[in-house]
């Protein structure tokens, strides 16, 4: 047994990321994207990865700023206020009503349970809208902590994907209407 499942449940806040915060990460300025977002955001903020996502972000907000309620946030731990990881959805829901959820949990915090509090809020939020139908989340095959994180949440698999840089990723969605009657 891990000591996850012998602990209370995280929680976790979000606080918004805006376009010029998402845009001084992207450029490696934890500083300045701390700042911009009013919370000292972790080191992780400025890795490879996180600028990449963080620089696709504000591009994103840049051709479509009514996207931001649905983009990339940072996530808070509840009481103790510390910076966790970031959380949002891909973009607004699209025509169908689909959702895509994304998540990344800082690595000093990993397995201690805030992937799924920041999962939970997620579903919770896009439950909440009446545009959502359902919610999406894409993991690749080796990622066996998100498998893990996603397990109980209702998520059905659906289908796969690949390409050569990412590698094979397994598609799972739940109806949003399974997440407000559970």
């Amino acid at each position: 047994m891990n000591s996850e499942s012998l602990s209370p449940p995280r929680r976790v806040r979000f606080v918004a990321l805006s376009a010029k915060a998402l845009r001084a990460l992207a450029d490696g300025d934890l500083v300045g994207g701390s700042a911009e977002a009013g919370v000292a955001l972790d080191a992780h903020f400025v890795s490879e990865r996180a600028r990449w996502i963080f620089g696709h972000r504000a591009e994103q907000l840049a051709e479509d700023p009514s996207a931001a309620p649905w983009t990339t946030r940072a996530a808070v731990s509840v009481p103790d206020g510390a910076v966790v990881g970031d959380a949002g959805f891909h973009g607004p829901p699209d025509e169908a009503g689909v959702v895509e959820v994304g998540y990344t949990v800082v690595p000093g915090r990993r397995r201690q349970g805030y992937a799924r509090a920041m999962l939970r809020e997620l579903l919770v939020r896009a439950a909440a809208e009446p545009g959502v139908r359902t919610v999406r989340a894409t993991i690749r095959l080796d990622n066996d902590a998100s498998l893990a994180t996603i397990a109980g949440f209702g998520f059905t698999r659906v289908g796969e994907k690949g390409d050569e840089s990412e590698g094979i990723s397994l598609v799972f969605e739940v109806p949003a209407d399974a997440i407000l009657a559970a």
